[in-house]
């Protein structure tokens, strides 16, 4: 198979594990939050990237090891400050609505998580497919805000007149906090390109694999703010013996699997980017996260969250329509 196919292939698996893994958190319950996402983040943030990382580079922290401190630091950094914009995520829900919220940051989580690590490549304007990508990541912003759209509607349908009360502009602005936040993730996984080639150049590690060894440095980041906020509502909460409540089996077990899934869609993205070069976070980016949107509608249209909305429904098809078409031209760009 075409390198740049498999590239590709790889990203549209990764797209399905990320419009995937949200599902588990419809099954907290009887978890309080805190105790559903301690397990939720050690998962996905800790064990699974760090087992998976040493079935395929058993050196895994001797190459980390090796990799100057400045860029682990780095990297590490830029996973904290996307778990500050996951925790802005859930405030703004709170104030402004799922929909308005997920549109905004969405669009800005795949755009500036696109173009800065665009703008850190040297001759990034001399680029032959700067314009193309630049044209991909605009028609993403666009086909993002028509299902943003299509989903005030709907809820404008759903909902009571106490919704109207929410503080809209403050949640839009954090939800703007978040969205630039969330971005970190893939310019730490950008900035961690070091701890990779180590592995390759001086490991014999394939570059697809290596990648996994950058995003256990971005991701111990990722968790120190995730583990930490967790440890905090503990705290604040008092709810030390969460662990004890009945029945709670079911809601481990997707604890677990969600975070399972969450670090398929990163590692999976990882090594289709790995095989795309140095474009590969510039451009596989934006298409993981603007097919895990399609995806993740699609899972939510089966769980009938559009029933008696038609109206609304075909505009969310006009914007989906709109982020295939992004993502064709985000495609062809590093062709």
């Amino acid at each position: 198979m075409d390198t740049y196919i498999l590239a590709i292939v790889l990203i549209v698996f990764a797209s399905f594990f990320q419009g995937t893994f949200g599902l588990g958190m419809k099954h907290i319950a009887p978890l309080k939050w805190e105790a559903w996402w301690l397990v939720h983040a050690f998962t996905a943030m800790i064990l699974f990237p760090i087992l998976w990382a040493l079935i395929v580079i058993p050196n895994l922290f001797e190459i980390i090891s090796q990799t100057e401190g400045n860029t682990l630091f780095l990297a590490a950094f830029y996973g904290f400050l996307w778990g500050i914009g996951g925790i802005l995520f859930g405030v703004s829900v709170e104030k402004t609505g799922i929909s308005i919220t997920y549109g905004i940051v969405m669009g800005l989580a795949a755009s500036v998580g696109s173009i800065i690590p665009l703008f850190q490549i040297e001759g990034a304007f001399e680029q032959p497919s700067f314009p193309i990508i630049m044209l991909g990541v605009a028609l993403l912003l666009v086909g993002v805000a028509i299902t943003a759209v299509a989903g005030v509607q709907r809820d404008k349908l759903h909902s009571n007149s106490s919704t109207t009360s929410k503080s809209i502009k403050l949640g839009v602005l954090i939800a703007v906090a978040s969205g630039v936040l969330s971005a970190f993730l893939n310019i730490g996984f950008s900035n961690a390109a070091p701890v990779a080639s180590v592995a390759v150049t001086q490991y014999g590690v394939d570059a697809q694999n290596a990648s996994l060894a950058s995003w256990v440095v971005v991701l111990l980041g990722a968790f120190a703010m995730n583990g930490g906020y967790a440890l905090y509502l503990f705290i604040k909460n008092k709810s030390w013996n969460a662990y004890r409540v009945p029945n709670k089996r079911k809601a481990l077990g997707w604890a677990i699997l969600a975070g399972i899934f969450w670090f398929a869609a990163l590692g999976v993205y990882g090594q289709g980017a790995a095989l795309m070069g140095n474009l590969g976070p510039v451009v596989g980016w934006p298409i993981l996260l603007g097919l895990a949107l399609i995806i993740s509608n699609i899972w939510g249209y089966r769980e009938g969250e559009w029933k008696n909305a038609d109206s609304p429904f075909k505009v969310l098809l006009g914007g989906l329509t709109v982020l295939i078409v992004a993502i064709c031209i985000l495609g062809y760009a590093n062709y």
